[in-house]
């Protein structure tokens, strides 16, 4: 079995068990809110906090051929078709909207520059064209990928943006849009979102992991690096800016550094899995198609400043699941626990949001 076996019900209930924020009570939310992107990881982990706060007053946004998508309270139609869409968001008496919508297929969007349009920049039009004519909150995610990376990246908020490929091209364009309809909206750039996906196979630890479920070998790269967050923190920072009124684009990225190679090397270990199936190479050495960035981690400073606390642990959270050498996966001590249901909880869950006295290893699926 190459999928994740862990279900949307035993997330919601995940959720249940930790707290909002270990900073401060939780911003009160717009509502009813409307999420979009629900099939992503970020948006699966966002609608999964926010439908455990709230049950009744948050819904998610499907494609109509999604039939199988386990979450209720469904809004099942095309955001390409503006009219369709503000006559059902309309019904629901949608007052936030949480874009996390967009097609991350670097390779797809780089042949077909129209797919890349169509999904992060046309959608995005309508959606903030909608949030702009009923004064409704819209907060709208971008990506790290607007950069094309350097040596050190850590790129500020204000700096020029550089896209590497089409896909960061169209979510420049995607961030100009909501700039011109909507300019009380905020656009926040997320990283790599950390947590479990809807088809049990999209995003960093499920891809990866499902490469080496059923023993098959995966290449990362040594030199693109990305600053990682907990999809859980995410969402609750996700909470503020629908709460508040911060209008622009602002970094959204995790604490740490860390590069796609490390990121399977600790998908590797705490899966249990073969650590002889893991590669790496340098991206110079593969010569990509699409381009690929480098170093485009983000200096999200602005964000803690903001919020007045720092919103992300840095991932992984425990120290001992940090690579500190190309070989670290090997290295493994005697009884060390290793599987998709550990992989799951340490990579996809804070350890930061459960009470004091909570155990954060039980309950593991």
């Amino acid at each position: 079995m190459s999928r994740n076996p862990a279900t949307y019900r035993q997330i919601l209930q995940e959720c249940r068990r930790q707290v909002d924020s270990p900073y401060r009570a939780a911003a009160k939310t717009p509502l009813p809110l409307v999420i979009t992107g629900v099939t992503g990881v970020a948006g699966y982990g966002a609608l999964a906090y926010f439908q455990s706060r709230f049950p009744e007053e948050v819904y998610g946004v499907v494609q109509e051929t999604d039939v199988d998508f386990p979450a209720p309270n469904l809004i099942y139609t095309n955001l390409r078709d503006y009219e369709v869409m503000a006559r059902l968001f309309d019904g629901v008496g949608a007052r936030a909207i949480l874009d996390c919508a967009g097609n991350c297929a670097l390779k797809a969007c780089q042949v077909d520059p129209r797919i890349a349009w169509e999904l992060n920049v046309d959608i995005v039009r309508n959606l903030a064209r909608y949030a702009r004519e009923r004064a409704i909150r819209l907060v709208h995610l971008s990506v790290d990928m607007v950069f094309k990376g350097r040596p050190r990246g850590a790129y500020r908020d204000d700096e020029p943006t550089c896209p590497a490929n089409v896909y960061g091209e169209s979510m420049v364009e995607g961030e100009r849009a909501v700039a011109e309809i909507d300019p009380y909206a905020a656009t926040l750039r997320i990283s790599m979102p950390m947590g479990v996906s809807f088809n049990g196979h999209a995003g960093a630890i499920d891809w990866i992991a499902a490469r080496f479920r059923p023993n098959r070998p995966a290449t990362l790269y040594y030199n693109e690096v990305r600053t990682p967050t907990y999809v859980d923190e995410m969402a609750r920072v996700f909470r503020e800016f629908l709460a508040n009124d911060y209008a622009g684009v602002l970094n959204c990225g995790g604490a740490r550094q860390v590069s796609l190679y490390q990121m399977a090397q600790i998908i590797n270990r705490t899966g249990g899995f073969n650590p002889e199936l893991l590669y790496g190479m340098r991206i110079e050495e593969s010569c990509p198609v699409p381009p690929r960035v480098r170093n485009c981690s983000l200096d999200s400073s602005k964000l803690a400043e903001i919020l007045g606390y720092p919103p992300f642990t840095p991932w992984p959270a425990n120290p001992n699941h940090l690579p500190d050498s190309r070989s670290w996966h090997y290295n493994r001590l005697p009884n060390e626990p290793g599987s998709t249901p550990y992989m799951n909880r340490v990579l996809a869950f804070s350890p930061t949001l459960y009470p004091e006295g909570s155990a954060y290893l039980d309950n593991l699926f």
